[in-house]
Parts: C-alpha cells; sequence; structure tokens
C-alpha cells in the first residue's frame, strides 16, 4: 500500500502542475489581490470617472450665451452712445462700459473677449488676444453690429502681443506653483515614506528627538531648494518665450515660500501614517489630480459652475497660482496677495498640525 500511495502521489502532483492549471490559478490569484486594493480599483474605476465629471463640468454643453465685450470711450458722449448703442442691440454680445487700463486687464485676464476703443472720429481701435478663438468671434459679431452699409468707423487692430498680456505669461506662473505642489508633496511625502519602509524610524525613534523637529526638518530642507528651483524657472521663461517679472521679486519670493510650506504640509500630512510608496502614491495623486484639474494652471477655473469656484479659490494651488500670476503679469503689490497669503497659511498649519498628531515612527 505504501508503494501504491508512493506512485500515486507523483503522478496527482504532475496533474496540480500542469501549465493550464498553473496559468488558472495565478491569474486568480492576480484578479483577487486587485479586488483587495482599494487603490487600484480607485484608479482603475473612479480615477476616469472622477475626470470625465470634471472636464464635462468645465466644458460642458450649455445656452449660447452673449460674448463680454468691454468698451473704453476715448471720444465724446455722443459718438461713444451711438456705439454703445449698436452694441447693445445685438444679442450675440454683453457689453460693458470700462476705462482702458480696466479693460486691458479684464482681457488679459480672460474676463472680456474683446476691447473695443472709441477714439475720436468714428475711429475704433479692437484690442483681443489672437491666441483665444473667442475674440476672433467676438470681432465678428462686433463688425457685424457695428458695419452698416457703408460703415462709418475706420477700425484698427491692436492684438495683445506685447510680454505680459500672451498665454505664456498667463500660463508661466501656474506651471511653477505646479512644480511647487509637486516637490513638496512627492519630495518630501515619499522620503518619509521611504524611511519608514526602509527601518530607519525605528532607530530615529529611541534618539531623544521630537516629532516636530524630524517633521520640520524635512520641510526647511525642501525650502532650501526653493530659490533656484523658482529661478530656473522664471528664467527659462524669459530666455525661451521673452516673458518678463512685471512685479517685485521679493513678493515672488515670499509667495513661493508660503506655497513650497503649504504643499510641504500637504506631503507630510500623506506620509504620517503609510508605509509604503504605492499607498503614498495614490493619496497623493488623490490630492493633486484635482488641483492639476480645477486650479486654473492651463485654462480659467471660471469655466467651472459659479457654485464651485468658491471651493476652487480655497485649494491652494489655486491660491499660488492666482497671486503669482498678479504679481508676475499686473506688477501687483504683495498686499494684493492678502487673501490668497491666508489661504496657503491655514493649509500650511492646519496640514502640519495633523500630522504632527498623527505621525508615527513605524
Amino acid at each position: 500500500m505504501a508503494d501504491t500511495r508512493d506512485q500515486a502521489h507523483p503522478a496527482a502532483r504532475s496533474r496540480q502542475l500542469e501549465p493550464s492549471h498553473a496559468l488558472r490559478e495565478l491569474t486568480r490569484t492576480r484578479i483577487l489581490e486587485v479586488l483587495r486594493d482599494p487603490t487600484a480599483l480607485l484608479w482603475t474605476f473612479g480615477f476616469p470617472v472622477f475626470l470625465t465629471v470634471v472636464l464635462g463640468l468645465a466644458f460642458r454643453s450649455a445656452p449660447v450665451v452673449p460674448q463680454p465685450v468691454g468698451l473704453a470711450c476715448s471720444a465724446s458722449a455722443a459718438e461713444c452712445e451711438q456705439v454703445r448703442a449698436r452694441l447693445s442691440a445685438s444679442e450675440h454680445l454683453s457689453v460693458r462700459e470700462l476705462s482702458l487700463p480696466d479693460g486691458q486687464l479684464a482681457l488679459r485676464r480672460g474676463k472680456l473677449d474683446l476691447l473695443l476703443q472709441v477714439q475720436p472720429g468714428a475711429a475704433l481701435v479692437q484690442h483681443f488676444d489672437p491666441s483665444r478663438k473667442e475674440s476672433h468671434t467676438a470681432q465678428l459679431q462686433a463688425a457685424s453690429a457695428l458695419d452698416p452699409r457703408p460703415s462709418p468707423y475706420s477700425t484698427q487692430l491692436a492684438p495683445l502681443q506685447e510680454p505680459g498680456m500672451r498665454y505664456i505669461d498667463f500660463l508661466l506662473p501656474g506651471v511653477v506653483a505646479l512644480n511647487l505642489m509637486g516637490s513638496g508633496v512627492w519630495g518630501v511625502g515619499f522620503a518619509i515614506v521611504d524611511a519608514r519602509r526602509r527601518k530607519l524610524m525605528r532607530q530615529l525613534a529611541t534618539t531623544p528627538m521630537r516629532r516636530s523637529h524630524f517633521l520640520l526638518a524635512y520641510m526647511f530642507s525642501r525650502l532650501a531648494f526653493l530659490v533656484p528651483e523658482v529661478v530656473v524657472l522664471f528664467g527659462f521663461g524669459m530666455l525661451a518665450f521673452g516673458t518678463t517679472v512685471q512685479g517685485s521679486a521679493l513678493a515672488l519670493g515670499v509667495l513661493s515660500l508660503v506655497g513650497a510650506a503649504a504643499f510641504t504640509g500637504i506631503g507630510v500630512l500623506i506620509s504620517a501614517r503609510v508605509d509604503s510608496s504605492e499607498a503614498a502614491a495614490g493619496w497623493a495623486n488623490l490630492v493633486m489630480l484635482p488641483m492639476w484639474l480645477c486650479s486654473g494652471v492651463f485654462f480659467s477655473y471660471e469655466q467651472f459652475p459659479a457654485a464651485l469656484q468658491p471651493a476652487i479659490r480655497a485649494l491652494p494651488l489655486t491660491a499660488l497660482t492666482d497671486a503669482m500670476r498678479r504679481v508676475s503679469s499686473e506688477a501687483a503689490p504683495l498686499s494684493a496677495c492678502a487673501s490668497e497669503l491666508m489661504v496657503l497659511g491655514v493649509w500650511c498649519v492646519v496640514t502640519f498640525a495633523l500630522a504632527l498628531r498623527m505621525f508615527r515612527w513605524q
């Protein structure tokens, strides 16, 4: 009987190790691993839905609304009133009367599609952004409203092409803010998680060191690289695209410092208890991707519904991007960015305090 069992046992073992059975079991095991991993399920099913919702809200189909057109009057009241009446008669245009500097600022921020400057002698100057298709559409609508045959107006085009008023000038401060976010969240968070994964935290826990000192050391070390990071990005923009910093370099430095501290606080909070790089990556992406899409780095967040905009302005990336654009492109003083500095300061203090409370060495 023993011999029979010994002879049957290798046969049974060979059947268990047949390639088809091994492939089936390995596939089943991998499927169960994915189903038991919330992070994998989130990025497989949750993230595509989230991305669709966010971009669907930003670029949703909506009824045709009148295009915002600014009117800056440098002529007599009668000439300005005639132009205003013709434009207001068009159902495709919404007319706002502004001073020329205010109108140019609104056009630069994307709040106007076209700015018409009325000059003496029935002369019109059209200020517009040639990189925006809405500006070209507004030009056609204004021409239709103002161009009875024969036309009483002479028109001069004034596209926004000088540094500080182009799309690249809109984009660059947002890219700098985006890089500060990535360096703070990924750089600091993953360094702490990696130290915990390699069991270095266990050794540090035996030293007479405070948790606050340990976390602040990561924050201060991150800030040490802040100046070259910001200088390189703005310097590249100047060399490659001719961008300029209209405002104070000191104001930009203060904004960068406070913004980097806020994002470092988020990175420290993410790493307070996480002990694997996979989990840290999931939490970091969960935090950063909404800001990538909603904070107005690549397009204005005013395309989102008005009900969502207060929440979007409360995001740290939105606050830093808006403040940097105001200083870089509009030469605004640091005092004009008080609300954005307050948002960044709250994020820094709250996230660091929570990280200090939740932090564990192992």
